[in-house]
């Protein structure tokens, strides 16, 4: 095996686990029982895909989360500081490096949905290459419920997987797919016990990496161009709309009313 660029201690909410040629990465944020993406997360998760496009160590990746979650989207306590043009501009860069970088790791990457896939972490979990689900777990992108258009990726993605009507149904409501209807309409390959996930989504990337390396590599980067293509056209639109509507007097409604536990009153604005 080759070397990894990877350094374990430069993360704080992402833990490694190094399991024959297979590494499993956790999101274990240990300031959200949920894993909420904050500025931490979401620079590290920034990072690590930068980082796995060159790891040569591992043949294949499990992405998981501890706890209930494996991630239940935007710390709503962290949407503020967006307000700042130049925190927003940071982030939109950031947010389109990592899903590009995402889909150019070219080992094979097999998602371990462990609780809610939220926002973010629906996007992540469904632009893996395989995507294993607890019985328990969900995945929801509901950015239209705090005023957001969804612009990391889930414009793209939902569409390719469940066709362009499913998509819009899920997300102009922002409601969530429970598990069983998410393997029925194929936005994921298996659903498994919720005790099982791990020993799952283990032996199927132990499967992966024990294949032929090259082969494997080269077949994620030419159905990836396909991914890749959407993205192209879809992408950069969502993510400057999603930076219009983080300005709107609807998203900042949105808060308040999470803030005071009320329904929002959305007015168009």
């Amino acid at each position: 095996m080759g070397e990894s660029t990877i350094d374990p201690r430069g993360y704080r909410a992402l833990h490694f686990e190094r399991l024959g040629a297979v590494l499993r990465v956790t999101v274990d944020h240990p300031e959200a029982e949920l894993n909420a993406v904050d500025s931490l997360l979401h620079e590290e998760l920034t990072r690590v895909f930068r980082e796995l496009k060159r790891e040569d160590q591992a043949r294949a990746v499990v992405l998981t989360g501890r706890g209930r979650a494996f991630s239940a989207g935007g710390d709503f306590d962290w949407f503020p500081s967006l307000q700042d043009p130049e925190a927003l501009e940071h982030l939109r860069r950031d947010a389109k490096q990592m899903i590009w970088d995402l889909l150019d790791v070219e080992i094979p990457i097999v998602a371990a949905l462990n609780g809610p896939a939220v926002g973010l972490g629906a996007s992540l979990a469904l632009l893996c290459d395989v995507i294993f689900m607890a019985e328990s777990a969900s995945v929801a992108d509901p950015h239209v419920r705090v005023g957001l258009v969804a612009g990391d990726g889930g414009t793209a993605i939902w569409p390719l997987a469940v066709g362009p009507a499913r998509a819009k149904q899920y997300l102009l409501t922002g409601d969530p797919v429970p598990a069983a209807e998410a393997e029925r309409l194929g936005l994921v390959n298996a659903v498994v016990a919720d005790d099982e996930l791990q020993d799952e989504a283990l032996a199927f990337a132990q499967r992966l990496a024990a294949g032929a390396p090259l082969a494997v590599r080269y077949t994620k980067q030419a159905v990836n161009k396909l991914l890749k293509e959407a993205l192209g056209t879809a992408f950069d639109t969502a993510t400057a709309l999603e930076i219009v509507t983080f300005r709107s007097e609807d998203h900042g409604e949105a808060l308040a009313a999470i803030r005071e536990k009320r329904k929002p009153d959305f007015r168009g604005r």
